[in-house]
């Protein structure tokens, strides 16, 4: 019987140093994904340069894309009820988001201050990947995004992450 009580108590031990201690990672709610395509690409090495005043031809806009080795490119569709959250995460690669309807409102984790950024409808940002974030429809109607995903191929798109502590006031992220 008194064995019975060690393995209990160091139990209840090893639950409290492990979840209390740590933060658990936090997901999705109130989010509906619709995938609109995922497509494997080789190697990527694509420059584009395009004179954006053709009269002066020294006005150019530039864009770049190198990858080395296969990527996976992600088209999403999201839609997030009022009060609903992507919870924390980070993406192995980067990402665009469009703003369809609605309004996103994110938070990064690094942000000491925790501060908001709001991206309205017709807008969009640009998530590089890696840092910890969560997306939140902190408004009255549902919030539809258009996200476009770079990942190394074979990998998830999505990282779930702790809450951060300099966030507390965001229930379930």
């Amino acid at each position: 019987m008194k064995s019975k009580w060690v393995w209990v108590v160091l139990l209840g031990v090893l639950g409290a140093a492990v979840y209390g201690g740590v933060a658990l990672a936090t997901g999705p709610s109130g989010v509906t994904t619709l995938p609109i395509g995922v497509a494997r690409f080789d190697n990527i090495d694509v420059t584009t340069k395009t004179d954006v005043d053709r009269g002066a031809a020294t006005d150019f806009w530039q864009s770049r894309i190198d990858t080395k080795g296969a990527s996976d490119l992600y088209v999403l569709q999201n839609t997030i009820v009022p009060g609903g959250t992507f919870g924390w995460h980070s993406h192995p690669g980067p990402s665009l988001v469009i703003v369809k309807s609605g309004t996103a409102t994110f938070y990064m984790a690094d942000d000491p201050t925790c501060s908001p950024h709001v991206v309205t409808a017709g807008s969009g940002f640009v998530d590089d990947g890696h840092d910890t974030h969560v997306v939140r429809n902190e408004g009255s109607v549902d919030l539809v995004t258009v996200v476009v995903s770079l990942v190394p191929a074979g990998f998830a798109r999505r990282i779930n992450e702790p809450a951060p502590a300099n966030c507390p006031d965001l229930p379930n992220g």
